[in-house]
């Protein structure tokens, strides 16, 4: 399996490479070649295979065995899915509200967020690869060193320093909006203190983060110095971990449900690598209904969806947020452009592609619309796709938007109910959705829940409020409880200035 640009598309990379690599450097996103198709008797011979197996099941699909053998790629998984290191013994458990609406809790790790999933594995992978290469060096010859540069909403920082604290050989700059994570969150990034973590916080938005940190790949010289990779959702092994478990629930469902059940997956969504993992899932062959986007007030994605315009800005609206993103009670979601939505948008393209034209090049010709459609987002904030493409992205996807009254009144909802179940705001937000909408009497919901209600404290309080018996002690785990009392290290960056960002990174990493 080769992996290309979605900018590109003529020079190929390997596994290995497109995982250190992370961003190409045109700026586009590693997609496969190919997307396998599952085994013809897939249903039957993973039926009952646990997270680690069904990880290395699908993940083998992607990856050669010529990259990583058999016996080092399950070696590889059984370690990043260790008891030890989760609170479930499924990893993703299923949890029934109920007879036909499902919880999937992606917050069992280390960190008590979905990241954990991925980034448990991708903090793995760098070091087998890293540990490879330098076992190969002859004596005295330089080690290979990887700076990982990523930026955080709130739950990629703490799962990506918790993936990488301490692995030789790698230093990890993780850049977050100064005052705009939530204190948890901030907590758990900013109180790991290993030598080879780096915090910085950003006076800006997510996206001035996000933008720092493309601006870094795309510098040739300062990343060819520094051998940077990348821990946010760009990086394909991150979507590729996370299509396992829409492979798990939908076998835990399969063992309850009658077999004519069909699965709606509803995830709350903000730089779209959550659900692109169900795309990938639902292209190999799993069988689902339309994949259901549930963002909140920054609803570039739900806008996209409704008219086929993708704007940093509502052209509709009257009086736009300054800098585009709101601030919400869902925080991860807050994000204005989702990095993901490329990867989407070329097999948009390209579909639209051989649809319209003959003869060759086809794959080129998908990456030059891409591409144009990608500079027409940074130099003019909006593109507007043809009917065309918007057909085929309806086909696959549905979209809602939730507004911050809405969510409290879910979390309220979902805790008073008969059987309670505590929601953080991002899950609130797909539990919203999935109650405004309207499936066939044999669908069956799966909300994907990202995070941990202690987390997001203010958020459930204020839900919660004045509510008979609830205590937040309650929901908050041990963990938590001496969190914000611990030492600190960060780096405070005063504007979202990319030099500022390099300075830090050329005096702490290891090179």
């Amino acid at each position: 399996m080769k992996y290309f640009s979605t900018r590109g598309g003529l020079s190929e990379l390997t596994f290995e490479e497109t995982v250190l690599a992370g961003l190409a450097p045109d700026g586009g996103l590693y997609i496969p070649a190919s997307i396998p198709q599952l085994p013809s008797n897939w249903q039957d011979s993973w039926a009952n295979k646990s997270f680690p197996e069904l990880s290395i099941e699908v993940l083998s699909l992607f990856i050669s065995a010529d990259e990583i053998s058999q016996t080092d790629l399950a070696a590889l998984v059984h370690a990043t899915y260790d008891d030890s290191a989760w609170r479930h013994p499924d990893i993703t458990p299923l949890q029934p509200l109920t007879t036909n609406k499902y919880i999937l809790e992606l917050f069992h790790g280390p960190t008590y967020a979905f990241k954990d999933v991925a980034l448990q594995l991708l903090g793995n992978l760098f070091s087998y690869f890293l540990q490879r290469r330098n076992k190969a060096k002859s004596p005295g010859e330089e080690r290979e060193t990887l700076t990982v540069v990523g930026a955080t909403s709130g739950d990629t920082g703490s799962a990506a320093i918790y993936g990488l604290r301490g692995k030789p050989d790698v230093s990890i700059f993780i850049l977050h909006p100064k005052g705009r994570v939530s204190p948890v969150q901030e907590a758990q990034m900013t109180t790991v203190t290993d030598a080879n973590v780096h915090n910085l916080a950003v006076k800006g938005t997510f996206d001035d983060c996000q933008d720092i940190v493309k601006a870094l790949f795309a510098d040739a010289a300062f990343n060819a110095k520094h051998h940077l990779g990348a821990v946010n959702s760009i990086n394909w092994a991150r979507i590729l971990a996370q299509t396992v478990y829409y492979f798990l629930s939908y076998f835990a469902i399969r063992r309850t449900i009658p077999t004519d059940a069909e699965l709606q997956f509803i995830v709350p969504t903000g730089n779209f690598g959550d659900i692109l993992a169900g795309y990938y899932a639902k292209r190999m062959g799993l069988p689902m209904a339309k994949l259901v986007i549930a963002t909140n007030a920054n609803d570039i994605l739900t806008r996209f969806w409704k008219t086929g315009r993708y704007e940093k800005v509502d052209s509709d609206s009257s009086s736009p947020a300054v800098g585009g993103v709101v601030e919400t009670l869902s925080p991860a979601m807050d994000i204005l452009v989702s990095s993901n939505f490329e990867r989407l948008l070329w097999y948009l393209a390209f579909e639209n592609v051989q649809n319209t034209n003959l003869g060759r090049g086809l794959r080129e010709k998908a990456c030059q619309t891409v591409k144009g459609w990608m500079d027409d987002v940074k130099s003019i904030g909006r593109i507007v796709v043809p009917d065309s493409v918007l057909e085929l992205a309806r086909r696959d996807f549905t979209a809602e938007r939730v507004d911050d009254k809405q969510i409290r009144q879910t979390i309220r909802e979902y805790y008073t109910s008969a059987r309670s179940y505590t929601a953080d705001p991002h899950t609130a937000v797909g539990l919203h959705v999935a109650g405004v909408l309207s499936p066939a009497p044999n669908t069956i919901q799966i909300i994907l829940s990202t995070a941990h209600p202690a987390k997001f404290s203010e958020a459930v309080t204020s839900a919660l409020d004045g509510v008979p018996g609830f205590d937040f002690d309650s929901v908050l785990p041990e963990a938590f409880k001496t969190l914000l009392t611990m030492e600190r290290r960060v780096i405070e960056v005063e504007r979202p200035d990319v030099e500022l960002v390099k300075g830090v990174i050329e005096r702490f990493a290891v090179i």
